[in-house]
């Protein structure tokens, strides 16, 4: 998500001024947050996930959304990873 969204959103600077890798940057570090956010299938689903496993002793539940969150936690660090990698920022 990360990546795809910073790729398309830097197409835009080629029509326009700009540089489209300060773009790229700029785009993956405001969107990380929402990639983890589309991984987890959105907030209140496993909010009431996380609930139903922790008041209701479901601990298959409550490992299940919290490998989900994770694992969009990691995707969401590599793609930001890669994006800064290929841009040079930071």
């Amino acid at each position: 998500m990360v990546l795809g969204a910073s790729l398309v959103g830097s197409l835009a600077t080629l029509f326009t001024t700009g540089s489209p890798l300060h773009t790229m940057y700029t785009l993956a570090k405001s969107v990380k947050l929402w990639a983890v956010v589309v991984a987890m299938g959105g907030t209140f689903p496993t909010i009431r996930a996380l609930e139903s496993g922790l008041a209701g002793g479901e601990v298959a539940t409550l490992a299940r959304q919290v490998a989900i969150i994770v694992a969009g936690l990691a995707g969401a660090t590599c793609g930001y990873s890669l994006v800064t990698a290929i841009t040079g920022g930071e």
